[in-house]
């Protein structure tokens, strides 16, 4: 088994505790989207409680990846993710899962 494999296997794992019901095609292509930050510990999660790494998520994926322009929707979205998330290592691409699904842009995996 390849190391992409193992670690989607991870995330869709930690998806299921979570009881989310999981798109394998979703969560694979947000998982080849992060390239190889999935290999490395500390680029492979997400602190919410640094506010840097927040603005980040908010610049360079919510805005850039998914054209988002609504800065309340933006902010609503990832309090609700980080609380609904709350686990102490929160891997990056179960985050942006989430992220996607809570505001509906699979579109822009070609879902």
């Amino acid at each position: 088994m390849s190391k992409f494999d193992e670690a989607f296997d991870a995330y869709k794992a930690e998806l299921k505790e979570l009881n989310v019901d999981v798109n394998d095609k979703l969560l694979k292509e947000i998982t080849k989207s992060l390239g190889p930050s999935i290999y490395l510990k500390d680029a492979s999660l997400v602190s919410c409680s640094d506010q840097s790494e927040l603005d980040r998520i908010k610049t360079n994926f919510l805005v850039r990846r998914l054209e988002m322009t609504n800065d309340e929707e933006i902010v609503n979205a990832l309090k609700e993710v980080c609380s609904f998330y709350n686990v102490n290592q929160k891997k990056r691409a179960v985050f942006y899962y989430l992220l996607v699904t809570k505001l509906k842009k699979e579109s822009f995996f070609n879902i």
